[in-house]
C-alpha cells in the first residue's frame, strides 16, 4: 500500500464538513481568524473545541 504525500501529523483531519453562515455569523469568524492568524477551518475549529470546556 502506497503512503500519501503530505505533511505528516498527529491529528488527521479525515472528516469533512459544510456550514452555512448568515453574513454577520461570518464576519465574527472572519474577524477572530485574522485576530488569531489562523484559518477559518482551525477557527471554527477551535470553537467547537470551546463547547466540550462548558
Amino acid at each position: 500500500m502506497k503512503k500519501k504525500m503530505g505533511r505528516p501529523t498527529d491529528s488527521p483531519k479525515q472528516i469533512q464538513i459544510a456550514v452555512r453562515f448568515d453574513d454577520e455569523t461570518l464576519q465574527i469568524l472572519d474577524n477572530f481568524c485574522e485576530q488569531e492568524k489562523i484559518s477559518r477551518a482551525e477557527g471554527t475549529r477551535r470553537a467547537v473545541r470551546r463547547l466540550k470546556k462548558k
